[in-house]
């Protein structure tokens, strides 16, 4: 079963179970949910009206959890955690794994330094095992590690769910990606027909040149013909060309000396 398959099957699994229960046991289907290795979008499961309803209530710091997970960070509970309950082993390593999700979100050349202080890892091996064991093989990012240039390339990474109000900056984004390419549409079928007219003036040239060369061979042989027959009519007349046997018997005149 692919990743995606088996998110949408557990996604489906939290939302009716969530569903059916009373407001004070959600705390523990959160947990659950928050702690299971393949989860990692939480988007549906907060939008489940029974778990809107923990807001204002004694189990309100779980819906906070909730959130944190759909859309937060590691940095982000350490900045809040005098709030929130204390994680557990599990709830950690998912949250760490977010944390990378999100990161590659918006750069895809992390750098071990910037890595290291997001996921308080100490060191470049603890770094390369965990995001070797716990996200590549896991299958939620796809990179190199390049230990040269100490940095983690990103080549894929699963996506998060999405924060509030970035679905309208989505929106704009793409709106105007779709606008560039129209222009770049309009663009290219005017080059087209461009291209187009100048084939058709260069068939037309080319047709112009090819009769203008037809028309002066023409020129040429008709010029040849006549002047091959102008010179046959010269050899052909009675006194027009002496020929040389007469030449030979004809009396040569005697010059007589000057005296």
């Amino acid at each position: 079963m692919d990743i995606e398959q088996k998110q949408a099957d557990l996604i489906d699994y939290f939302v009716k179970k969530v569903s059916v229960q009373v407001v004070s046991a959600l705390g523990s289907v959160i947990v659950e949910a928050t702690s299971h290795h393949s989860l990692f979008a939480f988007s549906e499961i907060l939008a489940v009206p029974t778990v809107a309803e923990l807001e204002g209530t004694e189990s309100s710091v779980y819906l906070e959890v909730l959130r944190l997970f759909a859309h937060g960070t590691w940095s982000d509970y350490k900045s809040n955690s005098g709030s929130l309950p204390q994680l557990l082993p599990d709830q950690v390593l998912k949250l760490k794994q977010l944390t990378v999700l999100t990161l590659a979100e918006a750069n895809k050349v992390l750098p071990y330094d910037q890595l290291m202080l997001e996921l308080d890892v100490t060191n470049v091996r603890e770094l390369e095992d965990f995001i070797i064991n716990e996200c590549i093989y896991v299958g939620i990012v796809r990179g190199k590690l390049d230990q040269m240039r100490k940095c983690f390339e990103v080549q894929f990474a699963a996506g998060r769910d999405l924060r509030p109000g970035q679905l309208g900056s989505m929106i704009q984004t793409l709106s105007n990606w779709l606008g560039t390419s129209d222009n770049l549409l309009i663009s290219i079928q005017e080059k087209i027909k461009w291209a187009d007219n100048m084939s058709e003036l260069d068939k037309k040239h080319r047709k112009e040149v090819e009769d203008r060369v037809e028309e002066v061979k023409k020129s040429i042989s008709v010029k040849a013909d006549v002047d091959f027959r102008g010179l046959e009519e010269i050899y052909s007349e009675p006194g027009g060309v002496m020929d040389y046997e007469e030449d030979r018997i004809r009396p040569k005149r005697r010059r007589h000396p000057v005296v």
